[in-house]
């Protein structure tokens, strides 16, 4: 049964007990992610992530490492645009130890500057990682141009030069403005004491501040824009992208119907007609990000070169007959059968029940029953279905990024498209 509850401290609580589960799991989020740093602070959410498990007052780095391997745990974090997340899974009966073990990282990082300045160079390595696989980094290039002028915009991890000013006191003052009580939801998953955890987290997490530092939220910039880079690699990789639906938007699974149909999967019209039938790309998808206030959605086709105007070609052919087509009532219903079958498979992780859990909390300040979820899928209507696939079928909204060998002129290819978008 999934619960929700508030700390005396404030802090929101989300539970869904297991009682036949031999392990538990829990998330500690933080409603701090890239969205809500100012420029010369791009990275820091990521940076203080990495730094939680650098040492702690009575634990170093190694002994962390340790002391989650002598339970048989399993333990990471990770950093989004809107939140940044730190979770252990472990066996019901070394539970406690587990949630002592991510309490006392949050509660008690030292944040040694002699371990943020071998972070860095980690981090700096960890960038060039992103920035020599294309088909990643392109997504990110994509996001700056999509949701430019909002804080969704930039790289969850920074700029060189945004990391080579990171100092500890920028980051305790980072953590003091938004590591606050208002600002954290933990959601558990899983066979534990309900009431013992509650007084683990209550005892942690009470002298933490209670109020975040308030950003306001900027929406992207209308308009379309192109952006195209050079880099010495065999292959060319092309991302279109506009601006699509958030997570809170009646039109969420409206969107996730038309997606699938698109692109979303091996039988989809993209993949079907640009590699299996036509043999243009490798690899081509649609996909959907979804935020708070916002929502980017885009194709990504990784293709040989010289084959680009043809597969942007084919793309806008496949956005032009689901404007002018739609989907029918038939091709709906067995896509929400689809829809419906993945989120069940999901519900076989605890990880996955721990993440969707805290992240509808947090961002949404709700929670949603499976129950919920099928009935929100069965309840997407035709109309809204071809709303969507007018939105997503526009080929003229769409921004355009592409990395090759020879920087592509793709404002003149993607013909359709506006005339006044800007070029970067």
């Amino acid at each position: 049964m999934i619960q929700s509850a508030c700390l005396p401290c404030g802090v929101r609580v989300v539970t869904e007990e297991m009682p036949d589960a031999r392990a538990a799991c829990i998330g500690l989020w933080i409603g701090a992610g890239s969205a809500k740093e100012e420029m010369d602070q791009a990275g820091i959410s990521h940076f203080i992530e990495h730094m939680m498990f650098k040492g702690t007052e009575t634990r170093s780095a190694k002994q962390i490492a340790v002391d989650v391997d002598d339970l048989g745990a399993s333990i990471n974090a990770f950093t989004g645009k809107e939140a940044t997340c730190y979770h252990i899974k472990a066996l019901s009966e070394h539970f406690p130890k587990a949630v002592d073990i991510l309490l006392d990282m949050l509660c008690n990082s030292v944040f040694d500057p002699v371990e943020i300045n071998k972070e860095r160079g980690v981090i700096l390595e960890e960038m060039q990682m992103i920035q020599d696989t294309p088909d990643d980094h392109i997504i990110d290039l994509l996001s700056q141009s999509v949701l430019k002028d909002s804080g969704l915009a930039p790289s969850i991890i920074g700029t060189k030069s945004s990391l080579g000013r990171m100092s500890r006191p920028k980051m305790i003052r980072y953590i003091e403005n938004h590591y606050t009580r208002d600002n954290i939801v933990v959601s558990v998953v899983g066979s534990f004491d309900r009431a013992a955890l509650f007084e683990q987290l209550e005892w942690a997490l009470a002298p933490f501040p209670e109020k975040s530092l308030s950003v306001p939220d900027s929406d992207p910039s209308p308009g379309q824009r192109y952006n195209s880079k050079s880099k010495d690699i065999g292959q060319t990789h092309i991302a279109i992208g506009r601006q699509g639906v958030s997570l809170g938007s009646e039109l969420y699974y409206a969107q996730a119907i038309a997606n699938d149909v698109l692109g979303g999967s091996m039988s989809s019209r993209l993949f079907q007609n640009i590699r299996e039938e036509r043999g243009l790309a490798y690899s081509v998808y649609s996909a959907a990000s979804s935020y708070r206030r916002t929502g980017m959605y885009f194709i990504y086709a990784g293709i040989g070169c010289g084959k680009e105007e043809e597969t942007l070609s084919a793309i806008e052919t496949e956005l032009s007959i689901l404007r002018r087509e739609g989907l029918d009532q038939e091709n709906i219903e067995v896509v929400k059968q689809r829809l419906k079958s993945g989120y069940v498979f999901s519900l076989e992780s605890m990880n996955g029940r721990m993440y969707r859990l805290g992240k509808n909390m947090l961002l949404l300040n709700r929670i949603f029953t499976s129950e919920e979820v099928m009935a929100d899928i069965d309840a997407v209507s035709l109309d809204e279905v071809q709303e969507i696939c007018r939105q997503i079928g526009d080929f003229s909204s769409y921004s355009g990024v592409s990395i090759s060998r020879k920087k592509l002129n793709l404002k003149h290819m993607m013909s359709g498209m506006s005339t006044t978008g800007e070029t970067q």
